[in-house]
């Protein structure tokens, strides 16, 4: 401590919020050796406020920015609490949080865990994950003080982007469930997805004495799982839709890709299904010099004009169903 320290602090009659960090939306002023006893002057900056707290109380709350004298101002605490401290010469607590009134922008946020809901569509919990950004303001700073703050000597952005995913993640998975928002449509639908959310925690984060002004949902993203198995259902509702353009049963295509894909494998599929008997017309192809994928080949396509054929009412449903089994008859 040097020589004229004590001096200064004597000396010193300001008190302010110098240079707030960034983020910053709550700081108690700390004296670092200067005595609130010693203070005649408070100042708001623009954007600030001040909660004057005493003995654990709130006992004042200035909402605008300006300069007070603390020694003539005529605020019910101040004077009060000059009284009770006899000239400043007492040892009550008392504290002073400066606040910032100004509207944060454009704070990001994300998903630190997946949004699992059940997708109305395919039948089964799905897992999203999401992120984007939001904008907020304290509107009442007693209740934000009271109910968020507590007796903490700093608050930041980032502390409240914590306590407010703590609510609105949960909320937005309830909304995905309540509107039964399917799989494919989450994407397309995030706007309304984020407005739907917020309104529904509007009133709850008015209690708590702040605001979000904006929050949006930029980018949605469903884990590794719930991609795979819903990739696995869509190819199977491809494979369905493709029997019912070649008026086939599923079972039916499913036996004439099992050929064309054993055919493909190493060893030659071919042989192992003549000498398992895959059929007089298969064996008859393949016996001309053909092979098995191209047998399959050429049944998928003799299917697929047949088809043509009952569409275009070229041929009857009796002549169709015939023919059909004829050449199915060859796997």
């Amino acid at each position: 401590m040097g020589l004229f320290d004590p001096i200064r602090r004597q000396l010193r009659s300001v008190i302010e919020w110098e240079n707030p960090a960034e983020g910053e939306l709550f700081r108690k002023w700390s004296d670092d050796g200067d005595e609130i006893k010693n203070a005649s002057k408070l100042i708001a900056n623009p954007g600030q406020g001040c909660i004057f707290v005493y003995e654990g109380r709130i006992r004042n709350v200035l909402e605008r920015e300006g300069m007070i004298d603390l020694a003539t101002a005529n605020i019910p605490f101040w004077t009060t609490l000059t009284k009770t401290m006899q000239s400043f010469e007492s040892e009550h607590k008392v504290g002073l949080y400066f606040f910032r009134r100004t509207r944060i922008l454009n704070q990001k946020w994300g998903t630190t865990a997946p949004i699992k809901y059940q997708d109305p569509e395919f039948g089964f919990p799905v897992a999203l994950r999401a992120f984007g950004n939001f904008a907020c303001q304290i509107m009442e700073p007693e209740k934000f003080f009271l109910n968020i703050v507590g007796a903490s000597d700093r608050y930041l952005v980032s502390d409240l982007r914590e306590a407010l995913l703590s609510l609105l993640v949960p909320c937005i998975g309830e909304y995905l469930a309540e509107k039964k928002l399917a799989y494919i449509e989450v994407d397309s639908r995030r706007h309304e997805i984020a407005a739907g959310a917020l309104q529904r925690l509007g009133p709850d984060f008015a209690k708590l004495g702040f605001a979000i002004t904006d929050f949006r949902i930029e980018g949605t993203d469903f884990d590794d799982g719930t991609k795979q198995r819903i990739g696995e259902i869509s190819d199977k509702l491809a494979d369905r839709h493709a029997a019912d353009k070649l008026g086939i049963s599923y079972g039916e295509l499913q036996k004439l890709m099992a050929l064309r894909e054993a055919a493909r494998n190493e060893g030659g599929a071919a042989g192992v299904m003549l000498g398992a008997g895959a059929g007089s017309g298969l064996g008859g192809m393949l016996a001309a010099g053909g092979t098995a994928a191209e047998a399959s080949e050429g049944s998928l396509s003799r299917l697929r004009k047949l088809k043509g054929l009952l569409d275009e009412k070229l041929i009857s449903d009796s002549e169709f169903d015939a023919k059909k089994a004829e050449i199915l008859k060859t796997l």
